[in-house]
């Protein structure tokens, strides 16, 4: 089959390109052609909460890549739109996260349908965002109105596509596949070592960009309970600020946290992401509205306990007092499990049980939903 997808990737970076890199090569390995194509502009900088989209790492050489889809641009569109009709590849899969990217992914949908070949799929990250905007109900129509079906990685986003009444068309629920792109399991003192850091302490690893909906203000109140103050645990923060960081630093000193807290603000390089999570005990994920995370799927890969809040999808992966936690999102809630994971030694059960749990997260499963929901025949 003769594949393209439409989304982040080289030389962007973050999530969204790691994600559609790795199902690029999962599609190859399912014996398929595949391309990608990435935005030469993706955000306009104002739009762009980061310091950078481009990465500074260096080229796949082994996926092709083309960069000629400019988000603001409708002539890009069009450009990029009639080649790929002209191409008729068999399957083009787009990576739907924000209703902003709906004009430009809708009309090149709209373009490539026109061959009478292509089957168009999206993945569909949200239909509605965690942070919302004026017009983001008729943009998200745009786009997903121009696709053949869809494949959700949380149940909710499912249950969305049918209150925007899409439910007559083919969609699967399939799960986040793991993140095995980071490199193998290392052991906790290697981690430690090279991030620096002391064996004298346990740590807590909250990952990611830094927005409001991830929760990391209800954590830093969960951390200043007087219970995890007795205990000898530091809580690691890595990501970037996509967002003023004055509101979380105030709470640092308002609580008197700054001892205890390691900082790593700044964007975490892929061959760094090994030492953060193999020198954590539990990876946080405070978040207060979430669909799925990745974040997750690396916590499973590296073997890692997680303490996830029960909100959107979250819970479909962490089966509660198995890999972790499911708690509500409060800093009641939040410091009682670690008070628990720490006292009672779940660390050592927690990852045995992660080892079985990450076998239910496949590439393979991913790509076959993809192409089933694209058969003509589907639904």
């Amino acid at each position: 089959m003769k594949v393209v997808i439409i989304g982040p990737a080289y030389p962007l970076r973050g999530g969204l390109a790691t994600y559609n890199e790795r199902l690029a090569r999962a599609f190859k390995e399912a014996g398929d052609t595949v391309r990608i194509v990435t935005f030469s502009l993706q955000y306009p900088d104002f739009l762009f909460p980061g310091q950078t989209q481009f990465s500074t790492e260096a080229e796949p050489a082994d996926l092709d890549i083309e960069v000629s889809l400019n988000s603001v641009n409708p002539l890009s569109w069009w450009r990029v739109g009639r080649k790929l009709r002209a191409e008729r590849p068999d399957l083009v899969v787009f990576r739907f996260w924000l209703p902003f990217m709906g004009p430009a992914l809708g009309t090149v949908a709209r373009l490539v349908r026109g061959n009478g070949h292509t089957r168009v799929v999206a993945i569909t990250d949200n239909v509605i965002p965690h942070e919302k905007r004026p017009g983001d109900g008729p943009l998200a129509r745009y786009f997903l109105s121009a696709c053949d079906g869809f494949v959700t990685m949380s149940r909710s986003v499912l249950n969305d596509l049918k209150g925007m009444g899409f439910g007559s068309k083919p969609a699967l629920y399939r799960p986040h596949p793991l993140y095995d792109n980071f490199g193998p399991v290392k052991p906790k003192s290697e981690a430690l070592a090279a991030l620096k850091l002391g064996h004298e302490s346990g740590y807590l690893l909250f990952f990611g960009f830094i927005r409001a909906y991830k929760g990391l203000d209800v954590l830093l109140e969960a951390f200043a309970d007087t219970r995890l103050a007795a205990l000898p645990i530091k809580l690691i923060i890595a990501g970037e600020f996509y967002e003023d960081a004055a509101p979380y630093e105030e709470l640092i000193r308002r609580h008197q946290l700054e001892n205890r807290i390691v900082r790593a603000t700044d964007f975490i390089p892929n061959e760094k992401v090994v030492d953060y999570f193999c020198a954590a005990d539990l990876i946080m994920q405070p978040y207060k509205d979430a669909t799925q995370s990745g974040v997750s799927q690396i916590a499973y890969h590296f073997e890692r306990p997680m303490l996830v809040t029960d909100v959107g999808g979250l819970a479909e992966l962490i089966p509660n007092g198995v890999v972790g936690y499911v708690v509500p999102p409060t800093p009641a809630a939040i410091a009682d499990a670690v008070v628990d994971f720490y006292a009672n030694q779940r660390e050592a059960g927690f990852s045995a049980h992660v080892r079985e749990e990450k076998k239910r997260f496949s590439w393979p499963l991913m790509v076959a939903a993809l192409k089933e929901v694209a058969a003509p025949t589907a639904g």
